[in-house]
């Protein structure tokens, strides 16, 4: 059960500015009964982006309104925290570019923390390479200082979170395409990988490694849940879905000792397109996936 120890905190942002789907999210799992599980909702934070346009200068799309939603996610993040020094935070989205908003505030309040990014994709373009421009395909550089000088300066110090803070889990390595390949290329050989396939094979023995690596970083520790993580079999209901992930029951052997660790401060989940989830059934696994584990 998740009980007490949680605030919600909702994030509805696509950063396609295309009314894409991702900003549904937060609704989607309330409506499946998250709202049931948790005592304290805070409702949901200004971080709609209205625009698509593509900055000419940076490469990214949105880029006014990317600033603009991150600032009000920190802002709102900040407030549930000082409101609610008891309770850790989850944070529902809403696309995986939340991130920036959240590690905006972490940088200010808490100084170095580190992070658990559960994800199917590196989200490691440049803004030239990325075929959008969105920053769901570069959040985690912008988090680690490679980026344009408006977005890795939103936590007002450079990076965000070290490179050498980061434990990458369950993305792709085989079958890529030469674009994704290049992106995989990119990773900073600092940050911690633990593969699909590697958590396909042992799930919880993933988690465990990257709980033990993270108690040698001695920081608080944020943990990131990108639903692409899951195999599409386990979840279709997502813009960017890849073959070779792990199910469910999977997922929650990874994150049993992610959860557990003394180290956590708050969770993020990300990416659902309700849109794709028309029954609701993919939103209701994933809340029992939060109630199973957290």
């Amino acid at each position: 059960m998740i009980g007490s120890g949680w605030f919600l905190l909702g994030a509805p942002w696509d950063c396609s500015g295309c009314n894409r789907g991702e900003a549904r999210g937060p609704a989607a799992l309330r409506v499946a009964g998250l709202t049931d599980l948790i005592e304290v909702d805070l409702g949901d934070a200004a971080t709609v982006i209205g625009s698509s346009r593509r900055d000419e200068t940076t490469g990214v799309r949105a880029l006014p309104d990317t600033i603009a939603a991150a600032h009000a996610l920190a802002a709102a993040l900040q407030a549930g925290m000082r409101d609610h020094p008891e309770r850790r935070p989850l944070v529902i989205g809403g696309d995986c570019s939340l991130l920036l908003g959240v590690f905006a505030q972490l940088r200010l309040s808490l100084g170095e923390v580190g992070l658990w990014m559960v994800d199917g994709h590196p989200d490691y373009f440049d803004a030239p390479g990325s075929d959008t421009g969105e920053t769901a395909d570069m959040q985690l550089a912008v988090l680690t200082g490679d980026g344009p000088r408006d977005l890795i300066g939103l936590g007002n110090a450079v990076p965000m979170v070290a490179a050498r803070q980061v434990a990458l889990i369950g993305h792709r390595t085989t079958g890529l395409d030469a674009a994704s390949a290049a992106e995989l290329a990119r990773l900073p050989a600092e940050v911690f990988t633990i593969d699909s396939p590697a958590v396909v094979d042992n799930p919880h023995g993933a988690g465990h490694r990257a709980a033990v690596w993270a108690d040698q970083l001695r920081v608080p520790m944020w943990l990131h849940i990108d639903v692409d993580v899951l195999d599409p079999s386990a979840m279709p209901a997502v813009t960017y879905p890849q073959v070779g992930g792990p199910n469910l029951n999977q997922l929650a052997g990874v994150l049993a000792p992610l959860t557990a660790s003394p180290n956590l401060v708050g969770v993020s989940i990300a990416d659902l397109r309700p849109d794709l989830d028309p029954d609701g059934r993919h939103a209701a696994g994933l809340v029992a996936l939060l109630d199973g584990t957290l």
